[in-house]
């Protein structure tokens, strides 16, 4: 199918894609706890996809999750959105229980001084950065369960950045470190890399629905 699929697609978008593909990674993710307002929403979202991650888990308990069209510029199309919005649970806390069994450490950002610079932080394992709330910032709930607090070092009167601003600066940060390692599997297996390269090329193709079912005509 993505043999099929590609012979629609121009060179350098499929140059475009692999090139993309070569440094995306599951390695980091980020949490996005109960945020209200669409545009901080999309933002993050946005911010991470620029900046290579493929996996962003959206938590739903008090704040329904929006979108700004205008702010995402299309970068949910490429990106993996995992909403935990559940009516009868904790989301907050099932979200990150699922990331635990999957070997990420957590990480909630708060500006108390316990916490750890997120220069200090080590990439050998996989990583979730919580984000909580613009008002009532990370929940006790994911404070609980959270291995380890990481704040942005601050040098000013004003004691916290916008979310979408922090989102950026934590990632650059963690990010930067992990592609200069080569003894740590951050990135994409071949199945996922194959999974991906597939919902892309339905992202990019005219009519890929169309083609998709005269080429399974064509096979059976």
């Amino acid at each position: 199918m993505i043999a099929f699929l590609e012979q629609y697609v121009t060179e350098h978008k499929r140059s475009f894609m692999n090139r993309v593909l070569e440094q995306r990674t599951r390695h980091v993710t980020v949490v996005m706890e109960d945020i209200y307002q669409s545009q901080n929403t999309s933002a993050v979202i946005r911010t991470c996809e620029c900046l290579g991650l493929q996996e962003v888990h959206i938590v739903e308990n008090y704040s329904k999750y929006g979108t700004n069209k205008k702010v995402l510029k299309g970068s949910q199309y490429w990106i993996d959105l995992v909403r935990h919005k559940s009516r009868s649970a904790d989301n907050a806390r099932a979200c990150l229980r699922q990331l635990k069994e999957q070997g990420y450490r957590i990480l909630v950002t708060d500006p108390s001084p316990d916490g750890v610079s997120i220069h200090d932080v080590d990439v050998d394992t996989r990583l979730a950065l919580v984000m909580g709330n613009e008002q009532r910032g990370i929940s006790n709930q994911a404070l609980a369960m959270a291995d380890q607090k990481v704040h942005i070092p601050m040098f000013g009167f004003t004691e916290s950045l916008n979310i979408s601003v922090s989102t950026a600066i934590c990632l650059s940060t963690l990010l930067a470190k992990l592609r200069q390692r080569n003894d740590v599997a951050w990135h994409l297996s071949d199945e996922e890399q194959i999974r991906i390269r597939l919902k892309w090329l339905r992202n990019v193709g005219k009519r890929s629905d169309l083609l998709e079912r005269e080429f399974l005509k064509s096979i059976s």
